[in-house]
């Protein structure tokens, strides 16, 4: 390879909710004697799930597959009401790691379905964000994927003048330009359609994009890396050929770099993609004039861990406590102790899930 200079696009990798999905699941690795089963894969990258099976976790596609009293994690992008209520069952131990993003598709539908709205809800056939936000319900919901599905709504209900109940959502981790055309369409066929106040787009998804679309006009070839299985992977391609780069290529590695990269090259990287795939792809570039910065925003957003490992770590404190005849915390906590979220956790905001998953690879 000839690669004169890599830009390297800022944001980039791990989202807020990604970080939040392992973080959590390494604490059930940690906390449970193997195996931890998780449904449908944490996140959409072939590595951190290779690296979590690794450590015994065993990812299924129905609950019913987890036995009885299992330690269980459902996955960042969200199950169906029914999954939950089922993967509760037979005495498991449930850790929810679902997006708060994606949980507040999952209220605005579940209201809108009440109101006696239609949900056109734009998302990708079978991803399991889309799966899982439909079934919250399904009698009320139809998929869009594309301008043209707008024009096939011929069978809505429809009040006394005539109009129609409408209102629109969309898969968190699609590309601004991949939903654009149909809101518009939707806009004009429904004027009276409701669309929450703020965007149901990630805004990790739309910073990576915005990040990419700062050099993808300049750069000779920008590599994406990430799984293909990947929503916001796939839209990060597609951000990257429509902004004008003569060539773009996805990788889940530096090993499937092809070797005839030159010039000016862009790197950038999925939500659910780790850093260390990033650096390893930049070590393989050798770039001869080195690593530009591109930078558009930085991002400090911070989800918590999910409220049921808070209440399984808070629980395990207080087991080793008695264990070790420690006194048992007051009824009422000293104004000065930050509680025991903060004793049992106290580090999980600053922790990075990169280097919680490098520890786990030990």
């Amino acid at each position: 390879m000839t690669v004169d200079r890599v830009l390297l696009a800022e944001p980039r990798g791990f989202c807020a909710g990604v970080e939040k999905a392992i973080k959590a699941l390494a604490w059930m690795v940690r906390v449970f004697e193997p195996p931890v089963y998780c449904y449908h894969e944490i996140v959409h990258n072939r590595h951190v799930v290779d690296q979590f099976r690794a450590q015994g976790v065993i990812f299924v596609d129905d609950v019913d597959d987890v036995p009885a009293g299992a330690p269980l994690m459902l996955s960042a992008h969200g199950s169906a009401p029914e999954v939950v209520v089922a993967a509760r069952d037979h005495g498991r131990v449930v850790v929810d790691a679902v997006c708060p993003l994606v949980t507040k598709v999952h209220h605005e539908l579940r209201v809108r379905a009440s109101k006696g709205y239609t949900v056109l809800y734009v998302g990708h056939h079978g991803h399991e964000e889309a799966v899982g936000t439909m079934a919250v319900a399904p009698a009320s919901v139809r998929l869009l994927e594309r301008v043209e599905d707008v024009d096939r709504l011929d069978d809505l209900e429809t009040d006394e003048d005539g109009s129609a109940q409408v209102a629109l959502l969309a898969q968190t981790t699609l590309s601004h330009d991949e939903w654009a055309g149909i809101v518009d369409r939707a806009r004009q066929r429904f004027p009276e359609l409701w669309m929450p106040n703020r965007s149901d787009l990630c805004f990790a998804t739309t910073n990576r994009q915005a990040a990419l679309k700062a050099l993808a006009g300049v750069a000779d070839a920008v590599v994406v890396i990430g799984s293909e299985n990947s929503s916001n992977t796939v839209a990060l391609e597609q951000v990257a050929v429509e902004f004008g780069c003569p060539r773009v290529i996805r990788v889940n590695d530096a090993s499937e770099l092809p070797d005839d990269l030159e010039g000016t090259v862009g790197v950038t990287a999925g939500a659910s993609a780790p850093e260390s795939l990033v650096q390893a792809v930049v070590e393989r570039l050798d770039p001869r004039d080195g690593v530009q910065h591109c930078p558009v925003t930085v991002e400090e957003e911070y989800f918590p861990p999910p409220p049921e490992l808070r209440e399984l770590l808070r629980g395990l404190e207080t087991a080793l406590s008695l264990i070790n005849a420690a006194p048992a915390a007051p009824a009422r906590p000293d104004p000065g102790d930050p509680g025991p979220d903060a004793r049992v956790l106290g580090g999980d905001r600053t922790a990075a899930a990169a280097d919680v998953l490098d520890r786990l690879g030990g």
